[in-house]
């Protein structure tokens, strides 16, 4: 078969980026998502995934951005329709304004909601380097929202109205990093090798 051009998506690159204990090996974690994507391409399907914290995420999604634009008082802010694609990755931001990238994520209740954690999840991290390579921009936020569930993905879900807005949502600035976006690109390289040696 022709050998496809291997590129990461931006929600996968922490796949990638995990370190194998064997020095100049490809990790399992990033080897197992190398031969998903080849398995995806020889039999022309997705691997789909379901679970109701994501449908949670895709049904809220419009909520958390308008939630995002009325805690930080944005005159408007759009949802992103535009796909990027370089020559290492491919993504479609949330939202994009002239200076930054800004992801919304919808926890599923109150105790996988981050109140306290002081640093952005690792995936998450690396998922706004690779906005920004594909944007040019140099700053990145990671919101956190918390909405009430839809009573049909959770009829007994606890309701968040009377809770004060601050703690609702939950911010995180991810700054651009060039050596880091740089080494996605040669673990880009690697995977490709490593796809190659599969097919």
């Amino acid at each position: 078969m022709k050998q496809p051009l291997f590129k990461i998506r931006c929600s996968a690159i922490g796949d990638i980026m995990t370190n194998s204990r064997k020095k100049g090996e490809l990790s399992k974690t990033a080897q197992s998502y190398c031969e998903t994507w080849l398995k995806e391409r020889i039999y022309g399907t997705r691997k789909q995934i379901y679970s109701k914290y994501l449908d949670k995420g895709i049904q809220l999604e419009m909520s958390a951005i308008a939630f995002v634009e009325n805690y930080y008082h944005y005159d408007f802010l759009v949802k992103n329709e535009k796909h990027f694609e370089s020559d290492y990755l491919t993504g479609t931001p949330d939202i994009i304004t002239p200076k930054e990238i800004r992801d919304t994520k919808c926890s599923w209740d109150c105790f996988t909601f981050p109140l306290f954690e002081q640093e952005v999840d690792k995936g998450y991290w690396w998922q706004m380097q690779g906005y920004m390579a594909l944007t040019g921009r140099n700053v990145a936020y990671v919101d956190y929202v918390l909405l009430d569930t839809p009573e049909e993905l959770d009829q007994y879900a606890p309701t968040y109205d009377n809770v004060k807005d601050k703690y609702k949502i939950k911010s995180f600035k991810v700054e651009r990093d060039n050596d880091a976006i740089l080494s996605i690109y040669e673990r880009v390289k690697e995977c490709r090798e490593y796809i190659n040696q599969l097919i």
